[in-house]
């Protein structure tokens, strides 16, 4: 059991993600193994249900701005701190995540970033975090210290490979 709840991308981005995305490209959904796919994507993680890509199932690869879409709807300005990644969602309707306990993507020595705002949509902080073999308790962890600045709202976790949104907390 997690101390916190990691956030998919919300149903109504999914919606608008699955037509146009974040940096204004039309999506190009494709279908993980086949052997016209774009990239080898099985294994990556689905934004949409917190999982990991398997073969036959129709994605697509999206640019998506976090931050600016939830500074959109508190009415927030992040400025300079607004930016976008690549992240993998399904190409049509999955459902969100069903049942999954724990937090996604969460391989042992794989190294992320933990990114705090502000309620402005300011990075307040942040630190890098190597996800340890009880990746549960290494995230609280690592979210509680985040959360424990009281300016903190908001949390990204970031592969620190490829940049990419993992997924995101928000203050319980």
């Amino acid at each position: 059991m997690t101390a916190y709840t990691p956030l998919p991308i919300a149903p109504g981005a999914l919606r608008e993600l699955r037509g146009t995305d974040d940096s204004g490209r039309p999506v190009r959904p494709f279908t993980a193994g086949a052997d016209d796919a774009p990239v080898d994507c099985v294994g990556s993680p689905l934004r949409c249900c917190l999982r990991g890509v398997v073969p036959g199932d129709r994605v697509a690869l999206v640019s998506y701005a976090p931050l600016r879409r939830w500074a959109a709807a508190r009415g927030a300005e992040p400025g300079a701190y607004d930016e976008s990644g690549p992240v993998f969602i399904h190409a049509g309707e999955c459902g969100g995540p069903r049942g999954a306990a724990g937090y996604p993507f969460a391989r042992p020595g794989a190294l992320r970033t933990v990114r705090r705002y502000d309620a402005a949509g300011r990075i307040v902080g942040g630190r890098l975090f190597e996800v340890p073999e009880d990746a549960t308790a290494g995230f609280d962890r690592a979210l509680g210290e985040a959360f424990a600045e009281p300016g903190v709202v908001l949390v990204h976790v970031r592969a620190v490979e490829y940049g990419c949104f993992q997924f995101e907390v928000r203050r319980p």
